[in-house]
């Protein structure tokens, strides 16, 4: 089954429906399927209205208790796996409001302990200064100062020790340059300075390394229970948790790489003199 973009919404509600229709077809009520699955009649009765998604391992809990034949159970579980993953299109965003797209952030960073943010192209909104931030939004549809504020706002969760961050930034991504050079060098000393808060860890990988897996997104990890992916016409949502767990392992895997601390924040004061130098 082809995952396409119009399908993400749809999804939900035909995997309610097929779940149903085999419980029905099983000639089981939703107390004794759920008996057999060990879940509350409550849950297996949400799952079927479509009001709760159900992780993968749900879903092949239920069909195993449904005996369902193997071609079905390929079928059903790709469903479900489309239905655990969300398209956002940028231009919807855009006609919402970009404002309204941070305060969605901002919840998922209220509601999350240890984040992770793999930038291989440029350096994330938590981390710019405010002229860079205001460079970035330069390609967006209409007034952007409540979204700058918004994005400047959402900083302060750094501050929150109780939380955990952990940047990883390839050497394109210090380097590229969205606003003049002399911007550039106080937007770089400003990751340098973030590095140092205790619950702060900024990795920088630098090129020239072996590193057998090319960055082929910005991706951003909340605990284990979600990850989204950048592109340039949106981004996609993954609940699924194997699709986490493999965002996870991409993301451990560039941190085996990647420079901290006193080595970053080296590499980080040389490329601010770099681009002191292209005044």
């Amino acid at each position: 089954m082809t995952l396409e973009p119009e399908q993400l919404g749809q999804s939900k509600s035909d995997l309610a429906e097929t779940l149903r229709a085999l419980r029905k077809r099983a000639g089981l009520t939703g107390d004794r399927l759920a008996r057999r699955c060990a879940m509350s009649q409550s849950k297996i009765s949400k799952i079927e209205t479509a009001r709760v998604t159900p992780s993968l391992t749900d879903v092949e809990r239920i069909l195993a208790a449904l005996h369902a034949p193997s071609e079905l159970v390929a079928e059903v579980t790709a469903l479900a796996r489309i239905a655990n993953t969300e398209w956002q299109d940028k231009r919807s965003s855009w006609r919402r409001g970009l404002e309204k797209r941070q305060t969605e952030l901002a919840s998922l960073e209220a509601a999350s302990i240890d984040l992770r943010y793999f930038l291989p192209a440029m350096v994330t909104s938590l981390l710019a200064t405010p002229e860079y931030i205001r460079a970035s939004l330069h390609h967006s549809p209409g007034d952007t100062s409540k979204t700058v504020a918004k994005k400047i706002e959402r900083q302060t969760t750094l501050y929150d020790v109780s939380k955990t961050f952990t940047f990883l930034l390839t050497e394109q991504a210090v380097r590229w340059a969205i606003v003049p050079p002399s911007a550039m060098a106080i937007q770089i000393d400003r990751l340098a300075s973030l590095s140092r808060l205790p619950n702060i860890r900024i990795g920088i990988l630098p090129n020239g390394g072996q590193i057998p897996r090319g960055p082929l997104n910005t991706f951003t990890v909340y605990d284990s229970r979600l990850a989204t992916v950048e592109t340039f016409t949106g981004r996609i949502v993954f609940r699924d948790p194997r699709d986490v767990l493999q965002h996870l392992d991409i993301f451990t895997m560039y941190e085996q790489q990647a420079l901290f601390e006193d080595e970053a924040r080296a590499f980080l004061a040389d490329c601010a003199q770099h681009a002191l130098h292209d005044l």
